[in-house]
């Protein structure tokens, strides 16, 4: 499952160590040889669907700097294989790594729709935008089998409560329906990332994720229909997409978007070794001057993990990046704003509209 030395249609190219275990299991490196040379395979790089059981599903989001404060996800782990991901870290968390696991156990979360309509129907609950998904990937390929998403978009739109959507997936598409009506009362807000404008570049960086025609072709049409597009230029990575910033605005702004969003990358817990890793195996002959571009932007870190300062990055590559952000908005969204969802209408529907009486 090896192309050009590298595994194929996987982001990261090991699984790290999860820091919270005490034992490491390896599979040694001459048994692989042995595997390969006798025909076997010893790594079918397929991916598995767990089923978990959480007792809550929307999360308080406490960082300053996110632009949320209550998140959901229908799923753990992520088959994007994004190799810059920020939630590889919380694969951890359920005792497997932040590597390869994270893009090949995905953990799935049947129980959302009840447990998100549990949450919007308790007496305390006061209506806030709640994002799907504030860590990994909503509308990933798992959703085409189990629909998780799509079920919980019908609670909301049964409480008439305000929902955001983060996705890089055409998928989203599908539950255009759904938005549609979520959109008459102001109730929804989708964000659609696009991180490159070559198909080269996103192949490696983001290996099982939507091509860009496709996800530029999902603003469009979710903007036809007039329903809000945030697009997430995130993150920038000096000397891989950096220079694209004016490009990938003047893009998604031509396709319908409202606003778009943008971080420098940092490469948080076990993402510095693994991004070190991959980028030596895919782009040997620019690795070093990536990653010492990246620790130029964090003080000489991969990450910084100071609130207001993580995701900006400073010195003079963050200025530059900041600088082209400040001319695109200027060029491309000089008349353009997103809403604001409403928050008015859940409590009315709380308990079947008994309250307009």
């Amino acid at each position: 499952m090896t192309f050009n030395g590298t595994i194929k249609g996987r982001g990261a190219q090991q699984n790290t160590p999860n820091k919270f275990l005490e034992h490491i299991y390896e599979t040694r490196a001459d048994f692989l040889e042995y595997c390969r040379l006798a025909g076997e395979e010893a790594d079918n790089n397929r991916t598995q669907y767990i089923p978990i059981f959480p007792k809550t599903i929307v999360n308080k989001v406490t960082s300053p700097d996110v632009g949320m404060q209550y998140s959901m996800n229908t799923y753990q782990g992520c088959e994007h294989g994004c190799i810059y991901c920020y939630a590889r870290n919380t694969h951890e968390f359920w005792g497997y790594s932040p590597g390869l696991d994270f893009e090949r156990k995905i953990l799935i979360k049947k129980d959302a729709p009840r447990l998100l309509e549990a949450k919007l129907m308790h007496k305390n609950w006061k209506a806030c935008t709640i994002v799907l998904s504030g860590n990994t990937d909503c509308y990933q390929p798992a959703e085409k089998k189990y629909e998780i998403t799509r079920k919980c978009l019908e609670v909301f739109l049964k409480y008439r409560h305000p929902v955001g959507i983060i996705t890089k997936n055409a998928l989203v598409l599908r539950d255009l329906d759904l938005f549609k009506e979520l959109n008459k009362d102001g109730l929804i807000g989708v964000n659609i990332s696009v991180t490159s404008m070559s198909e080269t570049t996103r192949r490696i960086l983001e290996p099982r994720t939507t091509t860009i025609k496709k996800r530029l072709e999902a603003i469009r049409v979710l903007s036809e229909h007039n329903i809000p597009v945030n697009a997430m230029l995130a993150p920038i990575i000096p000397g891989i997409n950096s220079h694209e910033v004016l490009q990938l605005a003047k893009a998604v702004s031509e396709n319908g978007a409202r606003s778009f969003a943008f971080t420098v990358v940092r490469l948080n817990g076990a993402i510095g070794g693994i991004f070190t890793d991959w980028i030596k195996k895919t782009m040997p002959d620019k690795a070093e001057k990536v990653l010492h571009q990246i620790q130029e932007c964090h003080g000489g870190n991969l990450n910084d993990s100071r609130f207001g300062i993580r995701s900006r990055g400073e010195g003079k590559i963050a200025t530059q990046i900041h600088d082209m952000v400040g001319l695109a908005r200027r060029k491309y969204f000089k008349e353009k704003s997103f809403p604001k969802l409403n928050t008015e209408l859940h409590e009315q529907y709380k308990n079947g509209q008994m309250k307009l009486f």
